[in-house]
């Protein structure tokens, strides 16, 4: 009678596989640990943070202009005339400087002059919107909806009532920290030209300075993720800051058109609230809209219409020519970005949520295909892929 051997099951990981798991897991739990014990100790991060703070400011002025100024400098340093780095960034200082002087001759009395106005005239503005939305309110078809609202009337009062307690308790006790504020503006404007020289002068040869820290083998996937990642901040800052140009314009062309005052203020404040991607522009119509509403129902109309031409030419022409599908993220996650960065870091949060995302998603998508080529799992996955781009390669070349 012969031995049979027993059947032989197949296993869920082999011996190496199951090592790097586990391997792969201390190594997570590890991280996780590390993290609970650096918030443990968060006094230590302190002296970090308030460096940041005077810091962060000039480098972030720096980095927007650096990422402005910077194409024009490569063009003409890699042209026929081969003109050096500095001079061309003299040239662009002087124009800055132009323009700074232009807007503080031209543009700023007036936007301070509209301004004014439009602060002085906007308890009346409001009132006015807060007068029509009561007589409409009142009428008998809202009744059942009056009805519930005002159940929730006390709870709204008691909740109001605190929150103006702690917002003037907390602005009482904010007002020591107001010249520290200034202070750091004003500190920012002033080193911010200087950064921004140096930048422009050796900006491109930093991502080279920091790989020689690393390995020689690693040295050209860091410059790939460096390279991605600038590309990534470029096209973001570059667009955002051309599709708010571009908003403020056609804002203020069309409401110059319909005779609504304050055109200019208007427009300026539609293009830097368009900074804030698929929010931006609805909140820059809050005010347009008041005052619409206050000099007539057909004003508010045409300011409507002017809204819904502005959006068509943004959405259809000039956000798909400059933006593009250059960050390739869907607008869904945008707005769940903006939300949450808006809510854990504020009005930075907002501005610079979507950016930070954009390199976080790139060092992560490099993080998992360096980690999936190390895996076990994906052997032949690999394997399949080099056979298919092989089979590619090999008709369109003719071979067979």
């Amino acid at each position: 009678m012969t031995n049979q051997k027993p059947p032989i099951r197949p296993r869920l990981f082999s011996e190496a596989g199951a090592k790097r798991l586990i391997l792969n897991l201390t190594i997570i739990l590890l991280s996780l640990l590390i993290l609970w014990l650096l918030s443990q100790v968060n006094w230590l991060f302190t002296p970090i943070r308030q460096f940041l703070s005077i810091v962060g400011g000039p480098l972030v002025l720096a980095g927007v202009f650096y990422y402005l100024m910077n194409p024009l400098v490569d063009r003409l340093e890699s042209s026929r005339y081969r003109v050096h780095r500095a001079w061309t960034t003299i040239g662009l200082f002087i124009l800055l400087l132009a323009l700074i002087v232009w807007g503080a001759l031209s543009l700023i009395p007036v936007i301070q002059r509209q301004l004014n106005d439009l602060l002085i005239n906007w308890p009346r503005y409001w009132q006015n919107v807060v007068n029509s939305t009561t007589s409409w309110w009142q009428d008998p078809s809202f009744k059942w909806l009056r009805g519930i609202l005002n159940q929730y009337d006390d709870q709204l009062k008691k909740s109001f009532s605190g929150l103006i307690k702690s917002t003037a308790t907390s602005t009482v006790g904010g007002l020591g920290g107001v010249f520290s504020r200034v202070s750091t503006i004003l500190i920012a404007l002033v080193t911010f030209p200087f950064i921004l020289w140096y930048m422009l002068l050796d900006g491109h040869q930093l991502p080279k300075a920091i790989a020689k820290f690393l390995p020689n083998r690693l040295q050209p996937s860091f410059l790939a993720v460096l390279k991605e990642i600038n590309d990534q901040v470029a096209n973001y800052i570059r667009g955002q800051l051309t599709v708010a140009f571009f908003v403020a314009l056609m804002f203020y062309v069309g409401y110059l058109i319909i005779g609504l005052k304050f055109a200019l203020t208007l427009g300026i404040v539609a293009g830097i609230l368009n900074l804030i991607p698929y929010l931006g522009s609805f909140l820059a119509m809050i005010p347009s809209v008041v005052v619409g509403a206050f000099v007539s129902p057909w004003m508010l109309v045409q300011v409507l219409i002017v809204f819904a031409i502005e959006q068509t030419i943004e959405g259809r022409l000039i956000s798909p020519l400059v933006l593009g599908q250059s960050l390739k993220i869907h607008p869904v996650t945008i707005i769940i970005v903006l939300l949450a960065s808006g809510k854990i870091f504020g009005v930075l949060g907002v501005i610079f949520g979507v950016p930070g995302y954009a390199v976080l998603k790139v060092i992560i998508a490099h993080l998992y295909q360096y980690w999936r080529a190390q895996a076990q799992w994906f052997k032949d996955d690999q394997g399949m892929f080099t056979q298919a781009s092989k089979q590619t390669t090999d008709n369109s070349t003719g071979i067979k």
